[in-house]
């Protein structure tokens, strides 16, 4: 079974790389809009990206409110 921090630090690296960002320069508690730069489309390639890379489906209502890389991971964590 896949640990909370297996979890986070590979929706940190995917992060980093699909935005081509140094993975150090992410923390888990980061808001991802912030951090990245990144608008609510990009938000939503990343989250196809990491659905296909752990093999789940984030269902839309598990996901209001999510902005940090944490929670994120915690709903993944979830599913596996």
């Amino acid at each position: 079974m896949t640990t909370i921090e297996k979890t986070t630090d590979e929706v940190l690296q995917l992060a980093a790389t699909h935005f081509k960002v140094p993975r150090e320069q992410l923390k888990a508690d980061d808001d991802f809009f912030k951090t990245l730069g990144i608008n609510s489309l990009q938000a939503l390639d990343l989250l196809t990206r990491l659905e296909q890379h752990f093999h789940i489906e984030l269902p839309d209502y598990e996901l209001q409110g999510v902005s940090d890389f944490r929670t994120l991971a915690e709903r993944i964590q979830s599913r596996l």
